[in-house]
């Protein structure tokens, strides 16, 4: 039965996104996101015409579909005139995407309603953000989409084995775009974080002692991104129940020993706290200026704040439920939060998953860890460790993180 509701509940969504998201699709100032709105809208409809195979085939994680544009007229005040779209494999990320609970079609219009906006993240290359905020977009470098391509089959093989329960990032799509000839790479994911609750502290951890403290520079963001040595220097605990903590660590494990099995190493745990009643100051404090300067509007900016409703996408699930109080989030969209317990000091919310699992313990990690033991001695906590020995004092310290 299932296989005949696809299709129907797919064209029915379509005819009430589909018209006014083409207008929409392209509005952006920077050519590479106009691009790559144009693009997933194209491939996405071209993709819903396509039957879903019976199972993947080993020519799946090597296919791709390309587009070329060449055209001075076409849309120009919002497009280049010359540019290219590639996908990769775009039968494999369709069924992680299904996989994840993730419609095509809600994925189309998270992606391009409205432009995706740049995060002012600095490190491993720039991020985007969808508008409804529920997809991460980041580029990434050729040697990455390499990386991804190699792991990919066993990525799948493993997302398919534990029915998409798990801490990895849950990739969705991956795309080359060229525009004046220069080339860009891009994967997306889900947000690790909460498209309505505001993160208000937020760690990487890798279980390492060395070099792992956020810099003053840092330290001086508005949220800054603090590691190891910060969290244990504030005494930072996470406050969740037994049965909640005995479910995650059971994942970690899981996911852990997966990513020892490809070799894969130098992976941290992103942990984002929202603290409720902060949250619930803040907003107060919103109103308040809002009340002052006369703009207190309903359906203004200020009702996208922190507990604010959900435009169309994604997170557009949340509308046919009920409305969500503070410090509520819906377990459907916001797969990697986790309430407090009941007796915990305050009332939070915490967002954990595993972040940066590309890095294979190949030639060149083995050089660094070479040069890091002789310059910190054989027993010092480096990040760049062995596998086995990597996956095992990260999950020591990630153990230790529960009050």
């Amino acid at each position: 039965m299932a296989a005949s509701v696809g299709p129907g509940t797919r064209t029915k969504t379509k005819k009430k996104h589909f018209v006014p998201q083409r207008v929409k699709v392209l509005r952006s100032a920077d050519p590479l996101v106009g691009v790559l709105c144009w693009g997933i809208n194209h491939q996405i409809n071209e993709l819903s015409q396509v039957p879903l195979p019976v199972m993947l085939l080993p020519d799946d994680f090597k296919a791709n579909s390309k587009i070329k544009v060449n055209n001075h007229l076409f849309n120009r005040e919002n497009l280049p005139s010359h540019f290219k779209f590639k996908e990769y494999c775009p039968q494999v990320f369709r069924n992680l995407r299904e996989r994840f609970n993730i419609d095509d079609q809600d994925y189309q219009v998270s992606l391009t309603r409205s432009p995706p906006t740049y995060e002012t993240e600095g490190g491993g290359g720039r991020f985007l953000m969808s508008y409804d905020r529920t997809l991460v977009i980041k580029e990434i470098s050729s040697e990455d989409v390499a990386d991804v391509h190699s792991l990919l089959s066993h990525y799948h093989q493993y997302i398919v084995k534990c029915h998409g329960s798990t801490l990895l990032p849950q990739f969705l799509g991956m795309y080359r775009l060229s525009v004046e000839s220069e080339e860009s790479y891009v994967v997306i994911m889900r947000n690790m974080f909460s498209h309505r609750l505001t993160v208000h502290r937020k760690y990487d951890l890798k279980g390492s002692l060395v070099s792992r403290e956020a810099s003053d520079k840092e330290k001086g963001k508005e949220l800054p991104t603090l590691k190891d040595i910060d969290f244990l220097n504030v005494n930072q605990k996470v406050y969740i129940s037994e049965e909640a903590k005995k479910d995650f660590m059971e994942k970690l494990k899981r996911d852990v020993e997966f990513l020892v099995q490809l070799k894969i190493m130098d992976y941290s745990l992103l942990l984002g706290i929202h603290d409720v009643q902060r949250a619930e100051q803040e907003e107060d404090e919103d109103l308040k200026e809002e009340e002052e300067d006369g703009e207190g509007e309903p359906g203004g900016m200020a009702s996208v704040g922190s507990y604010g409703t959900s435009p169309e996408g994604i997170g557009s699930y949340l509308n046919s439920h009920k409305p969500l109080g503070p410090g509520d989030f819906d377990p459907y969209v916001d797969v990697y939060a986790i309430k407090s317990a009941e007796n915990s000091p305050q009332k939070e919310v915490y967002f954990m998953g595993l972040i940066d699992i590309l890095t294979q313990y190949d030639a060149k990690k083995k050089a660094a860890h070479a040069a890091k033991t002789v310059k910190h001695g054989a027993g010092a906590e480096i990040s760049t460790v062995h596998p086995e020995q990597y996956a095992k004092r990260f999950l020591d310290f990630v153990t230790n993180v529960f009050a």
